[in-house]
């Protein structure tokens, strides 16, 4: 019989043996990017917009890929987690529960724009795969159109609309029947459409990945128009951009694009637990309320996860006033950073809360990233675009932590224009 080691408690705060297991169990390069990242220190605690290293020092998070809109252990969401965890936290699928009806009615009504069927995943590329997978069993057609810079997930189905060939290379043939269009196109989907029996249109009205584009919500609302006039769907990938992060609760419903689908997730389980969800109309929605079982998944709509979504949805909503005055701060912040540094930021652009800033090179950029990391600063890079970093403050962020951001951007971008990314003695 094998014995397991025993995990000694003081472990957790041990860097040295973290990496080591990094290193063994999962990717050598992971260790190495986490040593970068938390200068030799791993994380053991977080709250508000600080993460706690093992070494003592405290990160200030304005990266966590989206998911810490609220911050790290918000009360009223740890509140809510240990409460179902305490009653029931995993379900039989065979009786139903009250919790996962409960979030998906709450989530219903805080979308609006009469999507009120709900599958609940545990990731982004969940959303993403049940609505292809919905668009193409009620349309009958396999083509779906997907747009130049998209990041819609790296499972097969999902890495099939994802456009960056880094997580393509070697995976080819993916999912067939998908067509590239450009963002500037306004004639894009009539064009596809002449050609091809098209399923469905998905897009992010915001490509985070992409270097924080923001897609022209004129040539939307044309692809959205042509789509249904062929009798195609039209979904749009919010995952990372919804719920009041690039400020509306979903940014295409409050442009009035007319759409069957918003996918949202992560931090729709309130940055302590992993949920995503396709939020649709009946006629997209049309295959499941046939046969429920069509798509499945054991961990579809747990009860731990979806406990924390109602509670998430208010929070949220409470800080929304906030949101607006961190934007104004982000926004007037990284124009003085554009206006300081011409010859080392390109380019500064954003939404809300969240903000991509373009440097000249991704030599730069990454530069300024390790200058981030030595002052004590996590942002997020862009997978499709290495010239840019992204900004991602979390709601409930103070002023003084938007200062401190904004000094210390200012201060990497300095060291990195001058070759010199290295912070000061003493700071």
């Amino acid at each position: 019989m094998t014995v397991l080691p025993t995990v000694d408690a003081t472990d957790v705060v041990d860097a040295k043996k973290t990496f080591r297991r990094v290193k063994r169990h999962f990717s050598p390069a992971l260790a190495t990017a986490g040593k970068f990242t938390g200068q030799g220190a791993v994380e053991v605690a977080a709250e508000g917009s600080r993460v706690i290293l093992s070494d003592g020092r405290s990160l200030l998070d304005f990266g966590s890929y989206a998911v810490a809109l609220l911050g790290h252990g918000n009360p009223r969401i740890t509140d809510a987690v240990r409460h179902q965890l305490d009653r029931m936290p995993a379900s039989t699928r065979s009786v139903q529960t009250s919790v996962a009806p409960l979030a998906a009615e709450r989530l219903a009504e805080y979308i609006g724009g009469g999507l009120d069927r709900v599958y609940f995943g545990c990731g982004g590329a969940d959303a993403v795969e049940v609505s292809v997978k919905l668009a193409r069993m009620a349309t009958g057609r396999t083509t779906v159109v997907a747009v130049d810079g998209a990041f819609h997930g790296k499972s097969l189905g999902a890495l099939a609309l994802t456009d960056n060939p880094r997580f393509r290379n070697g995976l080819e043939p993916l999912l067939q029947g998908v067509v590239r269009v450009s963002p500037d196109d306004p004639e894009a989907v009539a064009k596809v459409v002449r050609e091809h029996d098209i399923a469905a249109v998905v897009f992010e009205p915001v490509q985070a990945e992409n270097g924080v584009r923001i897609l022209d919500e004129e040539i939307l609302a044309r692809w959205c128009r042509d789509a249904h006039d062929h009798g195609a769907f039209v979904v749009s990938d919010e995952i990372q951009v919804g719920l009041r992060r690039c400020g509306p609760r979903s940014v295409a419903l409050a442009a009035g694009l007319d759409v069957d689908g918003v996918l949202l997730g992560k931090p729709l389980g309130g940055g302590a637990m992993p949920v995503s969800a396709a939020v649709c109309n009946d006629r997209l929605f049309a295959p499941l309320l046939a046969d429920p079982m069509v798509h499945t998944a054991t961990f579809s709509g747990h009860p731990l996860s979806t406990a924390v979504i109602p509670v998430a949805l208010d929070l949220i909503e409470q800080h929304a006033h906030d949101g607006e005055r961190i934007a104004d701060a982000m926004a007037q912040g990284l124009a003085e950073l554009r206006e300081q540094f011409p010859d080392a930021v390109v380019e500064t652009r954003g939404r809300g809360l969240l903000w991509g800033v373009d440097y000249r090179s991704p030599e730069m950029a990454g530069d300024v990233l390790t200058g981030l990391a030595q002052r004590g600063m996590v942002v997020s890079p862009c997978l499709s675009r290495p010239t840019t970093i992204r900004l991602l403050p979390p709601i409930v962020a103070t002023d003084a932590d938007v200062k401190e951001a904004m000094t210390m951007l200012t201060d990497a971008t300095a060291g990195a224009d001058s070759g010199n990314g290295t912070p000061p003695e003493g700071t």
